[in-house]
């Protein structure tokens, strides 16, 4: 009986060390495994388009075999969906955080954050290339309606903006809602011709024409609020 006991903790203690390989658990591993899967694909999606890249592909880039693919993703459009989805929550991220550590000069704030925008777009390439360019083609992102979400958090995240430069501005939510829409798009096709163009035209001149609506804006309700006030 004690043999058997023993045997058993044997088995047990030696499947427990199989469990482990290099201190990682088996859910650890496989989280470093898909990690390693969005950083490839982040490199061939970003420098070949999604339609050049295949499956082997991004195995080879991450140094992983395909079973390992389909052990965190069913097909490509899934990985490509993560990848949007994470570069989507950094972009936004750097925008925000220039936002709030500019001065509360609505003018300042409006540079810091379309500044954010841009150098974060032509510092990562890949990125850019990603979220502006084949992330309108791939079909999947649209039938998920993740193209569709990603919108109206920047329509969002551009409403808190008016609202943060005019905290007094007399206008209803839903007139700053069509606004923030509107800035929203105005914004993101200048991008994307930037992107499209290889970055061709300077930054500084993008980042004006990006400015100029919102300055407009600042100006117009700045206005239209003194003439409230003088009536």
């Amino acid at each position: 009986m004690t043999e058997q006991r023993n045997t058993a903790e044997a088995e047990h203690s030696k499947s427990g060390r199989e469990r482990q390989f290099k201190g990682l658990s088996l859910t650890e591993r496989r989280q470093l495994r898909r990690e390693k899967l969005i950083e490839a694909g982040i490199e061939a999606y970003g420098t070949h388009g999604f339609f050049s890249v295949t499956v082997k592909d991004i195995c080879t880039e991450a140094k992983l075999t395909e079973r390992y693919f389909y052990e965190s993703f069913k097909k490509s459009e899934q990985l490509f969906q993560a990848i949007f989805i994470q570069l989507i929550d950094e972009l936004q991220r750097n925008v925000t955080q220039a936002i709030m550590q500019a001065s509360s000069d609505p003018e300042k704030m409006i540079e810091a954050g379309l500044s954010a925008l841009l150098s974060t777009l032509q510092d990562n390439p890949r990125m850019a290339r990603i979220i502006y360019i084949d992330a309108m083609l791939v079909q999947e992102l649209h039938n998920q309606a993740t193209i569709h979400e990603t919108v109206q958090r920047f329509d969002r995240m551009i409403h808190a903006f008016v609202m943060l430069m005019m905290p007094h501005i007399d206008r209803s939510e839903r007139e700053i809602s069509l606004v923030a829409t509107g800035l929203n798009g105005y914004v993101t096709q200048i991008a994307i011709r930037w992107v499209m163009s290889g970055y061709r035209q300077p930054m500084q001149e993008v980042l004006s024409s990006c400015s100029i609506v919102f300055l407009s804006l600042l100006q117009t309700f700045a206005k239209n609020g003194q003439a409230a006030k003088s009536k």
